[in-house]
């Protein structure tokens, strides 16, 4: 039976974006594993969520480019997320409408749960399926 570990963003970060290639090499090892079965692999919603972030806000990625990584990380034989369809959800509404990235994966849950959404932030209001409300 696979052990089942949590990765962190540094791990994702180092080999996204090969910044230190002996940590990405060690990184891409890492994952190989996962892919052959011997190890499960768990990346929670922040550590995606600060993935995100970082390859915004200090790698200077836009939208795109983002979403492409972290599909390609969900899309890693052994790699598992919270809820696959939901991320791809929120990375696909951050790339067609232009907002925060955790806007964008707050839009897929409150449609996905059907639920109203209550904030002052109209970038919301972009999204069909999601009704916002302020209070």
């Amino acid at each position: 039976m696979a052990e089942t570990c949590l990765l962190d963003a540094n791990v994702l970060l180092r080999y996204l974006t090969n910044d230190d290639a002996r940590k990405a090499s060690a990184c891409e090892q890492l994952f190989r594993r996962a892919a052959k079965g011997t190890l499960n692999l768990v990346v929670s919603d922040l550590c995606l969520a600060e993935v995100a972030w970082t390859l915004d806000s200090f790698y200077g990625l836009d939208a795109r480019q983002i979403a492409s990584q972290i599909t390609a990380i969900l899309n890693t034989p052994g790699i598992k997320c919270s809820d696959l369809s939901l991320w791809l959800d929120a990375l696909n509404r951050y790339t067609q409408h232009h907002v925060d990235f955790i806007d964008a994966y707050h839009a897929a849950l409150a449609a996905l749960a059907g639920q109203k959404l209550y904030s002052y932030d109209r970038d919301f209001d972009a999204f069909r399926d999601v009704s916002r409300v302020e209070p």
